[in-house]
């Protein structure tokens, strides 16, 4: 890939690209646009969720070579919105595009997209549902399971769109910073997100183009994505009141009360201990239970892996246990002094040792 001598101006464009091991993709999509965008004054981001691959090292030889490519590299996160986020975050261009670093977006249309944000559009986005747009040679499954997505996403989209699924699209800083207080950040649908924080009419234009099938490398895709995108509808239909990781966190709880028990009658009728040691031993069973779902499902975006996952759990045991103390203490009090019913003291307690471990955890096990 041969250098350029092209004078550095101030970028009018940015393309924001999120990665995570695209060593083999990310020259050829540099070179594609060098070609493409000849005579715009352009830049591209890519945000490196701490690839394990060699990219970064790719990135910097490129970075080296030509100044419009940066490379913003995030350690302990993950998820492709909060790396979109911080990808604009991080440049001043009066215009973004957000698009894939696996080649399967087909980058001639971005000369279009950029024509109609600078013709007075906010939102022009990239569709496979209009026109002469296509998926590609995806599966009857995977294709079913974006029209039902795109189907559910008219319970928070506030935008008209053909395809609000799109990771490829292209918005104004203007309206950028007026759906970022809002933004949930959470999944990896950054268009979806930024529709359901706007409350004004957008002029939008779509530009058709179609799926390409990957060349290099493996898809990110995996089958927590439908988790992850309820978790964005949660948010955005009620996030204001009640946090989506706080229903989340709610529901995992939910689950461990079954494991308790489980556990509970395989430690008294198997193993034959005691009631004492059984409790104690199917309350520790059920918290690591709800420790290892948290950090898959709860906190995606921030889970712990090697060390750092010991140390929360021990951290998780510590918090869930105070909570069990406030629980009880709680749950006694109304029950004693307040003269409360003992189904509306032990729900209490429930809730008030729920929003502890809640609270708590956030802050000392999965914090940022």
């Amino acid at each position: 890939m041969s250098g350029t001598t092209t004078p550095m101006l101030p970028a009018q464009v940015s393309i924001v690209v999120p990665i995570l091991n695209e060593r083999d993709n990310v020259g050829i999509l540099v070179d594609r646009l060098r070609a493409l965008l000849d005579g715009l004054a352009w830049e591209i981001v890519f945000v490196d969720d701490d690839s394990k691959d060699g990219t970064g090292g790719v990135l910097r030889e490129l970075a080296r070579q030509d100044p419009r490519v940066r490379g913003l590299r995030r350690v302990g996160r993950r998820g492709l919105s909060s790396a979109c986020i911080e990808g604009v975050l991080a440049t001043s261009a009066p215009y973004v595009v957000i698009m894939d670093g696996d080649l399967q977006h087909d980058e001639t249309i971005l000369p279009r997209m950029v024509a109609a944000l600078r013709g007075g559009a906010d939102l022009v986005v990239g569709s496979r549902y209009t026109g002469s747009g296509g998926v590609g040679d995806w599966d009857a499954r995977r294709a079913w399971m974006s029209r039902f997505a795109t189907r559910l996403s008219a319970m928070v989209n506030k935008c008209n769109l053909s395809d609000p699924m799109s990771g490829f699209f292209g918005f104004t800083r203007e309206l950028f910073d007026e759906a970022l207080p809002r933004l949930s950040g959470l999944g990896f649908k950054l268009l979806l997100d930024m529709c359901s924080s706007v409350d004004r009419k957008l002029t939008v234009v779509e530009e058709p183009y179609g799926f390409r099938s990957r060349a290099h490398g493996e898809s990110k895709l995996d089958s927590l994505v439908a988790w992850e995108f309820l978790m964005l509808l949660a948010d955005k239909s009620f996030g204001r009141v009640i946090p989506a990781r706080f229903l989340a966190f709610m529901l995992v709880g939910g689950s461990g009360v079954f494991v308790h028990m489980a556990a509970l009658w395989t430690l008294l009728a198997v193993a034959d201990l005691s009631f004492a040691a059984a409790q104690t031993g199917a309350s520790f069973v059920a918290m690591t239970s709800n420790f290892a779902l948290n950090n898959a499902l709860t906190y995606r975006d921030r889970r712990l892996t090697g060390r750092r996952l010991v140390l929360g759990l021990l951290s998780f045991y510590a918090v869930c246990s105070a909570g069990t103390v406030a629980n009880v203490g709680a749950a006694s009090y109304l029950f004693g002094t307040a003269q409360q019913s003992w189904w509306l003291s032990g729900f209490a307690g429930v809730v008030i040792g729920s929003v502890w471990n809640y609270a708590m955890t956030s802050i000392f096990t999965w914090r940022k």
